[in-house]
């Protein structure tokens, strides 16, 4: 399908089902305003032969290394049939070939472990990268000039992108078709997979902690009463005594349950009203920056530049391209 961004997702030996499957179904839902399709996605395997999941049936496919060469995204899906790679084995000779004949300036994604695959491939070394928190310290151990966070969901390091487990590769895949057509398309492919367009927080909520008391508060509707109030300026302060907290106890309770701390979860959500304001509306940026509570076009700027690399005026301009407020800018 000519036109269309080319997408390869790559079935390992012991693949894991369940992500193996979820970019076809993923960008697949992905359409623009007008129902066409986007994406192309084609499963392919490093010789171009099947391979058998970890589920125990095999996997047939109809392409092989020469649907990665032509792709403009490759995805890295994880495998369980590799622990070697976490004892510094090198990759197996065809896959290390296929991951070669990778064009320069292809952008690479993984999910789960499979930036195991990626960093055995030394494609992650000296850069930022995550992985299933469960396997940190033994990817810390076997990779240690990756730079890891595995605290957060997924990582965009420019053209390599690695997610943490699951269903953190539902959450990157939708960044991606954000990325690369705006919310508006993200939020679409989001209600016909029936999953939120956008998850708060990082792994930390996820990790395995003792169960608290049912009479320990949270900060659940806390959080909910901020996003009413998003364009106001909510204080650290006025957080914690709506929760009935300390400084000290909302802020710890909070960053064990969302990943982040109140500040940084603010700052996440009055951009998240930004951009969907700046791809929806033709309003002026200060009036954008004031909905969203950044108080300032100058402060929009600033938060825009650090988190997207990119000015208000910019990022109109690629999603709005025709709109009368990019067309003056």
């Amino acid at each position: 399908m000519p036109g269309l961004h080319r997408i390869a997702v790559l079935a390992l030996e012991g693949v894991a089902p369940f992500e193996l499957g979820m970019p076809s179904r993923v960008f697949g839902n992905a359409h623009a305003e007008d129902g066409g399709a986007l994406y192309e996605v084609t499963v392919c395997t490093a010789d171009g032969l099947p391979v058998t999941s970890d589920a125990g049936f095999t996997i047939g496919v109809t392409a092989g290394p020469e649907a990665l060469a032509a792709a403009d995204t490759v995805i890295v899906p994880p495998t369980h049939a590799m622990p070697g790679l976490l004892r510094a084995e090198p990759l197996p000779p065809a896959l290390a070939d296929a991951l070669a004949g990778i064009r320069p300036g292809t952008r690479i994604v993984s999910i789960c472990t499979g930036s195991e695959v990626l960093a055995a491939a030394g494609l992650l070394d000296g850069r930022r990268a995550t992985t299933h928190w469960a396997h940190a310290p033994e990817f810390q151990r076997a990779f240690p000039r990756v730079l890891l966070d595995e605290d957060v969901l997924f990582v965009d390091d420019g053209d390599i992108l690695t997610s943490a487990g699951v269903a953190a590769g539902i959450d990157l895949c939708l960044y991606l078709i954000r990325a690369d057509h705006g919310t508006a398309a993200a939020n679409r492919a989001a209600r016909l997979c029936v999953v939120p367009p956008w998850r708060d927080g990082g792994q930390a909520q996820y990790i395995d902690r003792p169960v608290p008391e049912p009479t320990v508060a949270t900060t659940t509707a806390t959080r909910a009463w901020a996003l009413e109030r998003l364009a106001e300026p909510v204080t650290l302060a006025e957080l914690a005594a709506h929760a009935r907290m300390s400084l000290r106890t909302f802020t710890r309770r909070f960053r064990d349950e969302v990943g982040m701390t109140p500040v940084q979860w603010l700052t996440v959500q009055r951009l998240e009203v930004a951009r969907q304001l700046l791809e929806s509306s033709d309003l002026p940026v200060d009036l954008v920056a004031h909905r969203a509570g950044f108080g300032s076009a100058n402060s929009l700027r600033q938060h825009m530049r650090t988190a997207l690399g990119v000015s208000p005026i910019a990022y109109r301009r690629t999603y709005r391209p025709g709109s009368p407020a990019a067309a003056a800018a």
